[in-house]
């Protein structure tokens, strides 16, 4: 049996210097990850899980990170289609500030978000003194705080479907007569449903973990706006099992979404 070039790069032996290198940058991640699990008070565990500022901020991170996930799907999915096939002048400079919070520091876009959402913001000024609506110091603040870093995910990951789908079979559809939105919701959507999924599952999950724009926005009160991170960072100070204990879950939950992605978003770009 004939072993094709492209399998015998991929089961070719590697230098023994790249070896090397490679355990060195594996044990940067791992052994945090020993250290964190070698704090777990396990005896313990149930009982500090339990307490109110867990509950609560676990509460507050499922609600928001959900809310997050939910408006990213109904704003993201319709920007991901017009980046990916639409042309238009400042395409690229759109796309450039779409995906700004994947490189921004968090604390920077909760700055910016309070500046032009705040009591005294650009828009939170007119928007307090119209409703009564002020958005820092609430659950809305939160929502809000989350989706601006977790959107990126989503449309990134379904434009790059989008990008490198085979649009044979939405010609198809066209040509049997189908209106655009009957292509879109038979034919499209279906199609790249893998990448809307694992673009959802990331969004949910950097939501479920964003810590300072949240904390810059929206601040640190528990049962109001204080998050799982936000738990933990205040835990860090005067408890450390209930920070450890925490730390724990938001590991779990993360690898676990990571091992379920496995290469589906590397593949969609």
């Amino acid at each position: 049996m004939s072993i094709t070039p492209d399998r015998r790069r991929h089961t070719a032996r590697p230098p023994a210097a790249l070896v090397v290198l490679g355990c060195l940058g594996l044990a940067l991640f791992v052994v945090p990850l020993v250290g964190l699990l070698g704090r777990v008070p396990w005896s313990d565990l149930p009982a500090l899980l339990a307490t109110d500022v867990v509950t609560d901020a676990l509460r507050l991170s499922l609600v928001a990170s959900l809310a997050a996930t939910a408006i990213s799907f109904v704003l993201g999915l319709p920007l991901a289609w017009i980046l990916a096939r639409t042309v238009f002048p400042g395409r690229r400079l759109v796309r450039g500030v779409v995906m700004l919070p994947l490189v921004l520091p968090p604390v920077v876009g909760g700055a910016a978000l309070l500046f032009a959402l705040g009591r005294r913001g650009l828009i939170g000024g007119p928007l307090a003194e119209a409703t009564g609506l002020v958005l820092p110091f609430s659950i809305w603040g939160v929502i809000l705080a989350t989706t601006f870093v977790a959107m990126p995910f989503l449309v990134i990951t379904v434009e790059g479907a989008l990008r490198n789908l085979d649009g044979r079979h939405e010609g198809a559809a066209s040509t049997l007569g189908a209106s655009r939105w009957t292509v879109l919701r038979r034919v499209t959507l279906p199609m790249i449903a893998p990448s809307l999924a694992s673009g959802l599952l990331l969004t949910w999950a950097r939501a479920f973990g964003e810590f300072g724009a949240t904390v810059t926005f929206a601040g640190n009160l528990q049962g109001r706006t204080q998050t799982m991170p936000l738990a933990v960072f205040v835990a860090l100070e005067s408890d450390r099992d209930t920070a450890v204990a925490i730390s724990l879950v938001m590991v779990l939950i993360s690898l676990g979404v990571l091992v379920a992605l496995r290469d589906r978003w590397t593949r969609s770009l």
